[in-house]
C-alpha cells in the first residue's frame, strides 16, 4: 500500500454514550482540505496515477478497498463537477464537503452514528459533560410562542438577580425575541463567554410590568439527580441522565440518605436516555456484589468487561423503568435484575444495546460512531428487545404521554408499587 495515498490515522475518542476507554483507528478514508479541486480514487486507480505529474496525493480522497465500485467513484466526481458548473449559485466547496461527511455517516443506516457540526458538537458536549455557560434557567415556549422561565436554578446568576418562574423573556441585549420561534436561537443569544454580561428583559405577568436584568454569565452545572426520603423511611433517587459527574453525585446523595437512616432505596430511571459507560458502571459497583457488571464486544470479537468489588448495598432495592429508559439505564437495571439484587418495576425498557465512541475532530466538529454491543452479566444483548420488568406496572392511561416526573405523586402507580414492594421486604405490610 502506498502510504502517501492511504494514511491510517489513530484518533482519540471521548467516552460518553456507553463508551469504553480505548482509541479507534479510521484508516479507511483520508480527507485532505488543502485544495478544493480534490479527486476521489480507489487505491488501485491511485497506483496508476502515482507517477503522474498531475496527481498529488495530498489533494486526493482515496479508499483502501480494491473492490470499491469505480462507477460510484466516477459518479461522485461527475456530480461534484456538475454542481460546480451548473448550480445557479456559487458553490461553497466546504459546505459540500460537510454534506458529504454527514452523508457517509447517514448511509450506514445506524441512528446512533452521526456527524456533528461544530455547533452541534458543542451542544452535545454540554449535555454529556453536565455543564454550560449561561444564566441558569430552564425555559419553554408558551402558547403564544414566548420563551418563558420555568425555573431559575438555585445559586444561579438568574436567581441572584431576581428572575422568577413565569417571567417571559422578551428581549436579549435589547433585541426583541418575541417574534423568534426557535427557542434554541434565543438560548444561543443568552449563552456566551463566562463572566460576560447579558441584558435580559422580561415581562412579569403577576405584576404587569417589564423588568431589565443585567446578568453575568457563569458556568452552570446541570442537575441530573435529585433525592428525598419518602414515607416509611424509604430513600428515593432519580437519575435524569448519566453525565460525567453522576457517579460522584450519586454517592453523595446515597450517603446522605443512609445517614438519615433509610431502610430501603428506590432508584428512578424512567425517561433516562443513558450516558457515560464508566459512570453507570461505578454506580452499579456501589450497589452490586462482587462480579461482572457488563461487557462489550466489537466486530472483531474483542471483549471488555466492567466488574464490581465486594462492597454492596445491603438494603431492599427497587428500580423504576419505562419505555424511555435506555442505554446506560439498561446497563444498571439489567445488572440489578441479573443479580436479583432488587426488583425492576414499570414497563419494558427502550432496548439500546449498542456502544458509541465520540471522536473530536480538529475543527471542533465530531463523529459519534457505534463501535460495539454490550451484554448484561448473564450474556444477553438487549438491543431492540429491552428489559422486561420483574413487576409490570402501567401508568393510568391519562398519563400515557407524560414524562414520569410530571405525574402527580398520588397518581404514580409505579412509584406506589415500588414503595409497596420495599415495605413487604421489610415486613411492614
Amino acid at each position: 500500500m502506498n502510504k502517501n495515498v492511504i494514511t491510517g490515522k489513530v484518533l482519540p475518542i471521548l467516552l460518553v454514550m456507553l463508551l469504553t476507554s480505548t482509541t479507534t483507528a479510521f484508516g479507511f478514508l483520508v480527507w485532505h482540505y488543502k485544495n478544493p479541486h480534490y479527486i476521489v480514487l480507489s487505491e488501485k486507480d491511485a497506483e496508476k496515477y502515482k507517477d503522474s505529474k498531475k496527481f498529488n496525493p495530498d489533494y486526493a480522497i482515496t479508499f483502501d478497498k480494491d473492490d470499491v465500485d469505480s462507477v460510484n467513484i466516477n459518479k461522485f466526481n461527475e456530480v461534484k463537477n456538475l454542481l460546480d458548473t451548473y448550480f445557479y449559485k456559487n458553490v461553497d466547496q466546504n459546505q459540500m464537503l460537510e454534506g458529504a461527511i454527514s452523508g457517509m455517516a447517514n448511509s450506514l443506516e445506524d441512528p446512533y452514528t452521526v456527524y456533528f457540526t461544530k455547533d452541534q458538537m458543542k451542544e452535545f458536549n454540554e449535555k454529556t459533560q453536565g455543564s454550560y455557560v449561561g444564566i441558569g434557567v430552564s425555559i419553554n415556549m408558551d402558547n403564544d410562542g414566548i420563551l418563558t422561565v420555568v425555573e431559575a436554578f438555585e445559586g444561579s446568576p438568574a436567581k441572584e438577580v431576581g428572575i422568577l418562574p413565569g417571567d417571559k423573556i422578551v428581549k436579549v441585549d435589547d433585541k426583541d425575541v418575541t417574534t423568534i420561534r426557535d427557542d434554541k436561537l434565543i438560548v444561543s443569544m443568552i449563552k456566551g463567554e463566562e463572566n460576560t454580561k447579558v441584558k435580559i428583559t422580561v415581562f412579569r405577568p403577576s405584576e404587569g410590568t417589564y423588568l431589565d436584568f443585567d446578568v453575568i454569565r457563569k458556568e452552570i452545572k446541570i442537575v441530573n439527580i435529585n433525592s428525598e426520603v419518602l414515607e416509611g423511611n424509604i430513600g428515593y433517587i432519580r437519575l435524569i441522565m448519566f453525565d460525567n459527574d453522576i457517579a460522584k453525585d450519586f454517592g453523595t446523595h446515597l450517603n446522605k440518605l443512609l445517614d438519615q437512616g433509610i431502610k430501603g432505596l428506590i432508584i428512578d430511571l424512567r425517561d433516562n436516555p443513558g450516558g457515560d459507560y464508566d459512570q453507570v458502571s461505578a454506580i452499579a459497583d456501589r450497589l452490586l456484589p462482587e462480579g461482572l457488571i457488563v461487557y462489550t464486544e466489537d466486530r472483531l470479537g474483542n471483549r471488555s468487561e466492567k466488574k464490581s468489588d465486594s462492597t454492596e448495598l445491603n438494603i431492599p432495592l427497587t428500580v423504576l423503568v419505562n419505555g424511555n429508559s435506555a442505554s446506560a439505564s439498561e446497563i444498571l437495571s439489567g445488572a440489578v435484575k441479573d443479580y436479583g439484587k432488587g426488583k425492576i418495576i414499570g414497563t419494558r425498557t427502550f432496548g439500546k444495546g449498542l456502544v458509541q465512541a465520540v471522536v473530536n475532530l480538529e475543527d471542533g466538529s465530531g463523529l459519534k460512531v457505534t463501535i460495539a454491543r454490550y451484554f448484561t452479566p448473564s450474556g444477553v444483548c438487549i438491543h431492540e428487545k429491552g428489559i422486561e420488568p420483574d413487576i409490570v406496572v402501567e401508568l393510568d392511561e391519562k398519563y400515557k404521554y407524560y414524562p414520569a416526573s410530571q405525574v402527580p405523586r398520588e397518581d404514580d402507580l409505579q412509584l406506589k408499587k415500588a414503595i409497596e414492594v420495599i415495605k413487604e421486604e421489610l415486613g411492614e405490610n
